[in-house]
């Protein structure tokens, strides 16, 4: 147990919490969760707002045990690993995840309580990979969802308990090639959007939104065939997704095949990113039909960004039917926002982006900045009202709430 405050990633949040206690079993977990009047579990602290936050304790299961047991098309793993370490052990076993955030470092259970996802027009975000869950409840208690309750109880961000296992969909391993095209007009994106998402299985556009220009990742699976796009000129050596960075920490490119789980991502496993935590973020999904307007929108928005931003990312993520995805039932084109570490510059220009998006059907990540009101962010999801039921049923004193959920979902 430690009362030394703690801070996210980024170190633009520090969490309230009054101690951090590390359990190293089930038990312990249990206890702690039983006699706690408020707590909250806090994954690998890669979001950059209150979502993990509590006035009360928080526990990490960073020191549970790892555990991996695949049966019939699923693993399923401890809470706490990360996606670097549940995608070595997959691939030994001959199998995979259909896609994977920019990140590997992230925790699984964070990933998925927060709606975090990666790229592909057929990829949905990775909590959808969830075909099962356990929790320990207020009371100490285990409790397995599946079913008809599930859907509500992936995207929860914590506020039902604390996740100590999902159980994920796998598919047999694949490997795949990475290249990138550089000084792509962001004109000819915004005009073939199918096109150029299509040209991979995962794609991803960086820009500044300033020069016109943009490159794109393609990160393509040697088993299947794409649009056959390719615009703008490859790349004939590595490239950092931001500007100036060192790419030590990039993952193979150049065509060079490789294992999905060493392309999928942006960055290694083995190596923090070049920025480690220097930045903030901030990120929206929108519809997939209104890519084109965002784009001009943004590129209007171009020098006012300039002095905060270090780049911005789009990519597509297919619908799903979880309760409180950005991506519920509706395509979606992602675009995500690495700002400088300085909330003050930074906030009042994703004010002016959100300001411009929002009526375009904007929905932010749930783990990232945002100044949108509560009520304008929940209006946006039909589930809501039975999300709130939901925590009440599971979590009828609140002890898994926090400021971020009781102003999003109140139940009372």
């Amino acid at each position: 147990m430690s009362t030394t405050p703690v801070r996210n990633w980024a170190g633009n949040v520090t969490y309230g919490a009054t101690r951090l206690h590390r359990p190293q079993s089930l038990d312990e977990l249990r206890s702690l969760v039983a006699g706690a009047d408020r707590i909250r579990a806090v994954g690998s602290g890669h979001s950059f707002n209150g979502v993990a936050d509590t006035t009360g304790e928080l526990v990490s299961l960073d020191r549970m045990p790892a555990t991996f047991e695949v049966d019939a098309g699923t693993v399923t793993v401890a809470a706490g690993m990360t996606y670097g370490e549940v995608v070595v052990a997959l691939h030994d076993a001959g199998l995979a995840l259909g896609t994977l955030a920019s990140l590997p470092h992230i925790s699984v259970a964070g990933s998925c309580a927060t709606g975090t996802h990666g790229s592909g027009d057929t990829e949905r975000c990775l909590a959808a990979a969830v075909r099962a869950l356990r929790l320990v409840g207020p009371d100490g208690d285990v409790v397995d969802l599946d079913g008809d309750t599930l859907p509500g109880a992936v995207v929860a961000l914590g506020g039902l308990g604390v996740v100590t296992h999902l159980t994920l969909n796998v598919e047999p391993a694949y490997d795949m090639r990475q290249s990138v095209r550089l000084e792509v007009p962001l004109d000819e994106v915004a005009g073939a959007v199918d096109e150029v998402f299509g040209a991979g299985h995962s794609v991803s556009v960086f820009t500044t939104w300033r020069s016109g220009t943009c490159s794109v990742f393609l990160k393509q699976r040697v088993d299947r065939e794409a649009s056959g796009w390719a615009g703008g000129r490859p790349a004939t050596e590595l490239v950092h997704p931001v500007p100036g960075m060192s790419t030590d920490s990039s993952t193979a490119q150049l065509d060079v095949v490789g294992p999905w789980f060493e392309r999928l991502p942006h960055f290694r496993a083995d190596r923090l990113p070049s920025s480690a935590g220097n930045e903030l973020q901030s990120e929206l999904y929108l519809p997939r039909s209104q890519a084109p307007a965002a784009f001009a929108a943004l590129r209007e928005l171009g020098e006012l960004m300039a002095p905060v931003l270090q780049v911005a990312e789009v990519r597509t993520v297919a619908a799903d039917a979880l309760w409180l995805s950005p991506a519920y039932h509706r395509d979606s084109v992602t675009i995500h926002f690495t700002w400088v570490l300085d909330p003050t510059a930074a906030l009042p220009v994703i004010a002016a982006v959100e300001q411009r998006l929002h009526p375009l059907g904007a929905r932010p990540h749930w783990g990232k900045l945002t100044t949108l009101p509560p009520a304008e962010v929940t209006a946006a999801y039909d589930r809501a009202p039975d999300f709130t039921r939901l925590r009440s049923t599971l979590d009828p004193t609140g002890k898994f709430t926090n400021a971020l959920l009781d102003a999003h979902f109140p139940t009372r």
